[in-house]
């Protein structure tokens, strides 16, 4: 007979086998058996100061190794204080498993500490929410989460677990994990779209996360570069088609998108962040037409027209399209005074920013903050964002070298991210630099777990832009109303005195010369380092677009 062993330790053998290499939590009695299982299947426990950051760092896990990631909640606000997270995880698309606490079953219904029904609150955020039926079921129960957390189109699974359950011996519980066949895309649907390409002269290839989350990343490099297509990336896209490379149009991104004839959009939703799928009609140029790929029908945009898409494997989307496209007889020489043209855009843009990158203004202009930064930035650097103004310049002016180096918080927008997204980092990537930009707003969100950092000895390089306001908010409020209100916060505070305290190290700058100092200082301290800029709170973010 098969040795017994109690159901925690079932639910995280069952994780490890599906990749996971680390636990992330906040210390609750309800998921004890949890805890000890990792004990016994020697897998690290991260224990943080607040639920959400175990979220975020889970999640940050999954987009960073494509593997899913694991947090344990504990019951009741345990896992209310998770709920930002995992609908950051579900707009994202991260594989992730969140399981939670859950008062006893023996007591269930008589008022026991933090008994609440978790899953009808998780459903509308979650691919799955469901409580676990028995001891007997924990195994294939949590087996359940994981395939559904992998399956396309990724994303975030909830499963609480009864605290008697996870006590109760259990056998030990044999794991299955077949990889799926690959959603194979509709010949003719590509070959539709490569006849569009074959007749536009100004195309445009936005590579979105998704390319990056289905490890498609070689084939849409091929493939732009195939046929010679200007690129312009979104999200985790980034570093697809690297800094510097010729094709890499983001900052001619106004006229490309303005001017555009056909855009062709890979693994991204058509959100507020790409004009809701409208593209052309700038300077008397028709609207474009617009393609649409993903990885399953579900992320197929409904809401706007397009004149084709397809879904499927990206990397098999791609390399059929680009098959496509030399029996439609697609000629990148069409195209090709629109390629130079955007280029040449791109190169003058980035010519133009070069006095702003080095401003001596005092207050000092965010913009010299990334010109001394793109200085000491290795081609691995993972670079991470985490608030409004000041991490919309570093989505303009930080250029990926490899993909899979970027991080924000995506579509959902949600603050908070930071703490935890750097955590995940310094763990999944240890020999690579670590930077986490935050706005001064944003860092009032998760400061606290700089004290995670220092406990388990992960240094990062932290950046905040301190201009003493919600940028994000005062800049459009004074615009509406000639006035703003519940957009200030304190001028010069001393988050990096916050820092300190905790463990780590840090510093004030207020004039431009010292930046380049500070952040050397900072990557060479070998500890938590928050640099912390005092920005000039007049100065404001040039943007297009609100979201709303």
């Amino acid at each position: 007979m098969e040795a017994s062993r109690h159901a925690g330790d079932v639910a995280v053998a069952v994780a490890g086998s599906y990749g996971v290499e680390t636990m992330f939590t906040l210390s609750g009695g309800h998921v004890f058996p949890l805890y000890d299982g990792a004990v016994h299947e020697k897998m690290p426990i991260v224990d943080v100061r607040h639920e959400q950051s175990a979220v975020f760092a889970a999640e940050a896990t999954a987009r960073l190794t494509r593997r899913p990631g694991l947090a344990v909640l504990t019951a009741g606000p345990g896992v209310t204080n998770g709920v930002s997270g995992i609908t950051t995880a579900r707009f994202n698309g991260s594989p992730l498993v969140v399981l939670g606490g859950r008062a006893p079953q023996s007591r269930w219904g008589t008022g026991a500490l933090q008994e609440l029904d978790h899953p009808p609150l998780l459903a509308p955020v979650t691919k799955l929410s469901f409580t676990a039926a028995s001891a007997e079921s924990v195994g294939q129960d949590v087996e359940s989460a994981f395939r559904t957390a992998i399956a396309p189109h990724r994303g975030p699974v909830f499963l609480d677990l009864y605290m008697d359950h996870l006590f109760s011996p259990v056998p030990t519980h044999a794991v299955s994990t077949p990889t799926p066949s690959p959603l194979e895309p509709d010949p003719d649907a590509l070959a539709g779209i490569a006849r569009h390409l074959a007749e536009a002269e100004r195309p445009v290839l936005v590579l979105g996360s998704d390319v990056w989350m289905d490890r498609a990343e070689e084939a849409a490099r091929d493939f732009a570069e195939q046929w010679r297509l200007p690129v312009i990336p979104n999200g985790q896209g980034r570093g697809i088609v690297p800094s510097g490379h010729e094709l890499l149009v983001t900052r001619a991104r106004s006229i490309a998108f303005g001017q555009a004839d056909l855009v062709i959009v890979v693994g991204a939703p058509l959100d507020f962040r790409l004009g809701y799928g409208w593209f052309g009609g700038k300077e008397g140029a028709p609207l474009a037409k617009v393609v649409h790929l993903a990885d399953t029908q579900s992320q197929l945009a409904t809401h706007t027209g397009t004149v084709g898409s397809a879904a499927g494997d990206l990397s098999l989307l791609l390399w059929g399209l680009g098959a496509a496209c030399e029996t439609a007889g697609v000629d990148p020489a069409s195209y090709a005074p629109w390629t130079t043209r955007l280029a040449e855009a791109a190169k003058a843009a980035t010519a133009a920013d070069a006095e702003l990158l080095g401003a001596t203004a005092d207050p000092i202009h965010p913009m010299r903050i990334y010109g001394e930064l793109a200085r000491l930035l290795d081609d691995d650097a993972v670079v991470i964002g985490d608030g409004g103004d000041f991490v919309s310049y570093a989505g303009k002016y930080v250029e990926s070298r490899q993909p899979g180096c970027w991080l924000d918080p995506g579509p959902y927008g949600c603050l908070g991210t930071g703490l935890g997204y750097a955590i995940a980092a310094r763990l999944s990537r240890p020999s690579s630099q670590v930077v986490l930009l935050l706005g001064d707003g944003a860092a009032g969100f998760s400061l606290m777990d700089v004290d995670t950092l220092v406990r388990h000895r992960l240094p990062v390089v932290m950046i905040c832009g301190n201009n003493g306001s919600w940028g994000l908010e005062k800049h459009p409020m004074r615009l509406l109303y000639g006035y703003d209100v519940a957009a200030d916060l304190q001028p010069q505070c001393r988050y990096d005195q916050v820092v300190t305290a905790l463990g780590g190290g840090g510093e004030l700058v207020t004039r431009p010369e010292e930046i380049g100092p500070a952040l050397r200082r900072a990557f060479d301290s070998g500890v938590p380092y928050l640099v912390n800029v005092a920005t000039d709170p007049d100065v404001a973010y040039p943007r297009n677009t609100t979201g709303l």
